[in-house]
């Protein structure tokens, strides 16, 4: 079935088919499509053969098999892994199995390098946020004036027992302080206008 499932693919390059079945076959034609690109990078005339036989052996179409080696290959030379996408199209009306649609993604597709991309972005992005979280607490202690920034006597008491009970990072607790600072010189500015 899954031979049949990769001739369908390779020949037409998309197929609408039954989710599970589309899962299944992503794996096996993936391979397929590795010893395709190996028999374009091979130097030899024999690897080449080889590489082509083994194909066939599990497609079992030489059609197909040529198609793939001879035309498709060169698109998915420079990915390295990748080489089929499967949407999901709903259920089918008569026995409502979930239906996907597979296909082979074009060579010159766009949407292959970004995520890489992104996850480069989301590494940037937390470490100017790690950055910039002690930065902005500073500024805010330093606004506040020095007798506001000293702990009241209860906070004192809850200070001591912080080492009995698991203390939060150092930076959350910066965090905290600097707002607890905010809200008493907010609290102060109205009572002065008052």
């Amino acid at each position: 079935m899954m031979g049949n499932l990769a001739v369908a693919l390779i020949t037409h390059g998309r197929i609408e088919t039954t989710l599970p079945k589309a899962k299944a076959l992503r794996p096996f034609i993936e391979k397929i499509i590795t010893l395709a690109k190996k028999a374009e990078k091979a130097n030899d005339a024999a690897r080449k053969l080889h590489f082509r036989r083994l194909a066939i052996a599990r497609v079992r179409d030489k059609q197909a098999v040529a198609k793939l080696f001879d035309e498709l290959a060169s698109e998915f030379s420079n990915r390295e892994g990748g080489y089929t996408r499967i949407y999901k199209i709903g259920q089918r009306i008569g026995d409502a199995a979930e239906m996907g649609l597979i296909e082979l993604i074009d060579g010159n597709d766009e949407g292959y390098g970004k995520p890489k991309k992104k996850a480069a972005k989301k590494a940037s992005k937390k470490a100017t946020k790690q950055e910039e979280a002690p930065a902005e607490a500073a500024p805010s202690e330093e606004e506040a004036p020095a007798e506001e920034a000293e702990p009241a006597p209860a906070e004192e008491a809850k200070s001591e027992e912080a080492p009995a009970e698991k203390k939060a990072p150092a930076k959350k607790a910066a965090k905290k302080a600097a707002k607890k600072a905010a809200k008493k010189a907010v609290k102060k500015a109205d009572s002065e206008e008052a």
